[in-house]
């Protein structure tokens, strides 16, 4: 099968970086990309012909921090609630935990949050889950029924099943602590290593097996040992988040007496297939030291890779110290949501302008590599020298953005419209591996206002949850104030 994809600004690569071909063509052959050029030096000799006209066509998007779960981040994102404390479990509640959702709601849940990265231009993904209403973490079975959807829309996706040693709660008495389980977090990795070893035997060039434990300090060091051993047995990619908030490197320190990159070097994991959200507390940043020390020239050494989530980070108030300090230390980074919406095109345009801010200069504003990390970074992290690009030989992964809405304005440079005046809702088609998955916001054979009352009904069903398990539950007052009160009437 051979298709033409042809449009006004294609985003090609050049050996090195993207290079923008004003009315270029692309041939997708099967899985691969057969042909890069001018339409009129295009072959003509194709089974199907898609012409995007006044479109942007670029290398598929990469998120690497993709959420697959229903998004807190709408509940405690903002300083009006309570004593700016941020939602957790009690600790009550973990000796009484349970799964808030059935496990067919858990299914359902992913497949809602698998047709929203489709439609925001995402092709590769990483996924994350809140974790906030299991009764654990996540599990093989769930992920096996994901994996089979997935596969069915068209994503290409590195999996795996979440596990963990232990989770944040808040005491009787008010502390942020963690309380552990062991088993929990042994059983966890021996379900997620049956999950790696049975998709790995599907040999499906869609899904690959990934290891995915949860927050550092959620771990312990045998539990990241181990993780790394069988990393190491696999040659699997581990996903950890690591180095991203205060609380998380003090209660390391004082538990492990060491920092957490130190612990991660310690148990094995500090290598090239080590991927790291968020990676914004290290020694650089004003609230650890403001100085460096070392930090990322450790990271940079062991080839290890980050992904800056520029959207989420802002919406909790903290950032990289600073984006181009760490391009420049030649740190790969690639690019994540985190949350919802899983549009990376926000993403870029709140990284690029927080940069501007930053460093007050707008050169530092550095659009380019900040696309580059949504493509050639992502990439770049997973191994994957055949994606996050639109060259002959690479992955028939493709996303084309719409440039002929009023709203963006007239067109100076597709890519700056497209940042300043557009989002990842202005996707007109995906292609992964040469299979059209989503064309002008439709998703063949997914009811999407089905998926939207059912987004609706298991939202209000997990809020309505935080009542049993959140440490403020009970204090009076609301847990989720509105932006306004609401009106007499409408209380009543």
């Amino acid at each position: 099968m051979r298709t033409l994809i042809t449009a006004d600004h294609v985003l090609a690569f050049d050996g090195v970086s993207h290079t923008e071909l004003r009315d270029g063509a692309v041939v997708v052959e099967d899985e691969r990309i057969a042909f890069v050029g001018s339409r009129a030096a295009c072959p003509r000799d194709v089974d199907d012909r898609i012409d995007l006209g006044e479109s942007l066509l670029m290398p598929g998007l990469i998120d690497l921090d993709a959420l697959t779960d229903i998004d807190h981040l709408i509940l405690d994102s903002w300083g009006d609630v309570p004593h700016g404390r941020r939602l957790q479990w009690s600790s009550d509640w973990f000796d009484r935990r349970r799964h808030v959702f059935t496990a067919e709601e858990r299914r359902r849940i992913r497949e809602i949050a698998l047709v929203q990265l489709a439609l925001h231009g995402i092709t590769s993904y990483m996924p994350i889950a809140s974790e906030v209403h299991s009764a654990w973490a996540e599990e093989a079975d769930d992920f096996f029924a994901m994996a089979e959807y997935s596969r069915g829309l068209g994503l290409r996706g590195f999996l795996g099943p979440s596990y963990r040693s232990g989770v944040n709660v808040v005491t009787t008495e008010g502390q942020r602590t963690v309380r552990f389980d062991e088993p929990e977090g042994e059983a966890g990795l021996a379900d997620a290593l049956r999950f790696f070893d049975e998709v790995l035997s599907w040999a499906d060039p869609l899904l690959t097996p990934v290891l995915l434990p949860c927050r550092i300090e959620t771990l312990t060091p045998e539990l990241l040992a181990a993780t790394a051993a069988a990393a190491a047995e696999r040659g699997a990619l581990v996903r950890l988040h690591a180095l991203q908030s205060a609380f998380e490197r003090d209660w390391i320190v004082r538990a492990h007496g060491r920092t957490p990159l130190e612990l991660i070097e310690a148990q094995g994991l500090l290598n090239d297939r080590l991927i790291i959200p968020h990676g914004v507390f290290l020694d650089v940043n004003p609230q650890v030291h403001g100085e460096d020390r070392g930090d990322l020239d450790r990271l940079v050494s062991a080839g290890v890779s980050i992904v800056h989530c520029p959207l989420t980070n802002a919406r909790y108030g903290s950032e990289l110290e600073t984006f181009a300090r760490y391009r420049d230390a030649g740190l790969t980074i690639a690019l994540g949501t985190d949350s919802f919406p899983p549009d990376l095109i926000r993403g870029i345009d709140t990284g690029v302008s927080v940069a501007k801010v930053q460093n007050r200069d707008l050169s530092k504003g550095d659009l380019a590599r900040y696309v580059e990390a949504a493509t050639l970074g992502g990439a770049a992290a997973l191994h994957r020298p055949d994606l996050g690009r639109i060259a002959v030989g690479a992955a028939g992964d493709l996303t084309a953005f719409r440039l002929d809405d009023v709203r963006l304005g007239p067109i100076e440079d597709p890519l700056r419209n497209l940042v300043l005046a557009g989002s990842a809702r202005d996707v007109r088609m995906t292609m992964v591996a040469g299979r059209v998955v989503v064309r002008d916001g439709i998703l063949p054979g997914v009811d999407l206002e089905e998926v939207r009352r059912d987004s609706q009904r298991l939202f209000a069903k997990m809020r309505a949850a935080y009542a049993e398990r959140d440490h403020r539950a009970g204090e009076g007052g609301e847990l989720f104030p509105p932006v306004f009160p609401l009106s007499s009437s409408e209380a009543e």
